[in-house]
């Protein structure tokens, strides 16, 4: 008897892992950078936990917006795309059959192979058979703007609540290379973790994430020391 060979893929996490990791990226990133800024012009703690909790609610609820706004757009466009399609199907069926065996001729099967494979997959699903093979939409592709709406604005309030606390936690004298040295860190352990729910690199999304997080933070830094003033 023949052992079913199973195989594990992240594929189906890329649209709510795509928002996460963005989300608390940029959590991380503008709240640091926010923070770093406003501590190199001299003010007070009290000041730098307001402007950072204030970027921190800003920051949510722009990423819940844009995402949702974003993802929107593509669910309209993917919904327009798939009405025109059920149309076509119902009224030109034989070219739409056509069409499709033509997809599987493309990739190398024979003409009469996909004749008919078309037929089948046009009586199990033609809509779903056209979605993915036309479209280029599966269940994995699809846009959910709920979905990323809230995982992102959730994860960049996390991500933004971090260097809120080290503020808390840290003396005044060195709280501009705590922030830095931790905001690092966690963007390293982001950057892996992303990189394990995704099945990709570690090694390369860690550094790719982390150097651009201190990029972000020296280039705010120094805005604010050469300006004193919070930025």
């Amino acid at each position: 008897m023949a052992r079913l060979h199973t195989e594990t893929h992240s594929a189906h996490r890329v649209g709510w892992l795509r928002a996460a990791v963005l989300g608390a990226n940029d959590g991380l990133v503008s709240t640091a950078s926010l923070i770093v800024g406003v501590a190199a012009s001299a003010a007070a703690t009290g000041d730098i936990l307001l402007a950072g909790t204030a970027g921190l609610v800003a920051g949510a609820m722009s990423m819940a917006a844009g995402e949702y706004v974003s993802v929107s757009s593509q669910s309209d466009t993917e919904n327009a795309d798939l009405a025109r399609e059920r149309r076509e199907l119902a009224e030109m069926p034989e070219h739409e059959l056509k069409e499709l065996a033509g997809f599987f001729e493309a990739r190398g099967v024979t003409a009469a192979t996909a004749l008919k494979v078309a037929e089948q997959m046009t009586e199990h699903d033609a809509l779903g058979a056209h979605a993915r093979e036309e479209l280029g939409i599966s269940e994995i592709t699809t846009a959910r703007p709920l979905q990323a709406a809230l995982t992102s604005a959730a994860t960049f309030s996390v991500g933004a609540a971090l260097p809120l606390a080290i503020v808390l936690l840290s003396p005044p004298n060195a709280l501009i290379y705590l922030v830095i040295v931790s905001t690092l860190i966690f963007l390293a352990v982001l950057g892996a973790l992303g990189a394990k729910a995704g099945g990709a690199d570690m090694k390369k999304a860690t550094i790719r994430v982390t150097f651009w997080g201190a990029v972000a933070m020296a280039i705010t830094a120094a805005v604010g020391t050469l300006f004193g003033a919070v930025v």
